[in-house]
């Protein structure tokens, strides 16, 4: 049996104990093996984490210490996948520049807030996106710095943007993939809060995501 890891904490306002307990249910039915952590401490000893498929990142606008972000780096190097979704991920750690290289992105704005916008397919010939067509969401559309060498598979285009309208026709990634040495990498930025897991759409893109991460 697999075995993932799950790190929350963070900001109250992405649910990080509610959202930890949906993907830990995500996972389980995938027969892996799911414990959940409330300290990045843990990571310092990177040896307990050596037999793991998968590490989860669910930890929006918090610090990490040194030796935790070597930890994490060497276990994804060696092979072990990194998931997660929104600002558990993306916006995890800001003062930390070595984690957003791993990731491949961070985010910098969510123009107007919780708005409709539209998730568009880019790519319909991976595994994680096939069969998958563009889909409406009703939440926060993140815009973020991403790196140019990430594997797209999702976007969404900005329009009607009443607070920052310099941004409309802005096209920003939503869901990427990479590698970082032998661990693979998935992203998505869909996923505020709990709620949003019954967009079924954002829920099996981050199902398909985190088993082609996963060791």
């Amino acid at each position: 049996m697999k075995k993932a890891a799950i790190f929350f904490g963070g900001w109250d306002g992405h649910e990080p104990e509610q959202t930890t307990a949906i993907v830990k249910k995500l996972l389980e039915t995938e027969n892996f093996e799911v414990h959940t952590y409330n300290t990045l401490d843990l990571l310092e000893d990177k040896s307990q984490f050596e037999d793991f498929s998968l590490i989860i990142m669910n930890w929006t606008m918090g610090e990490i210490s040194f030796p935790a972000i070597e930890g994490l780096r060497d276990l994804i190097a060696s092979g072990i996948g990194l998931a997660g979704w929104h600002g558990g991920m993306g916006d995890a750690f800001r003062n930390n520049a070595e984690f957003q290289f791993i990731v491949g992105g961070q985010f910098v704005a969510h123009p107007d807030n919780i708005r409709d916008y539209t998730v568009n397919i880019s790519n319909t010939q991976d595994p994680i996106t096939q069969d998958l067509t563009d889909f409406p969401m009703h939440s926060e559309q993140y815009y973020m710095h991403t790196d140019p060498s990430n594997q797209v598979l999702a976007t969404t285009t900005f329009s009607s943007i009443e607070s920052h309208p310099w941004v409309n026709g802005t096209t920003i990634p939503v869901v990427w993939k990479r590698t970082y040495d032998k661990g693979k990498i998935f992203y998505s930025s869909l996923c505020h809060v709990a709620a949003d897991f019954d967009v079924p759409q954002a829920k099996e893109l981050l199902r398909r995501g985190m088993l082609w991460a996963a060791k």
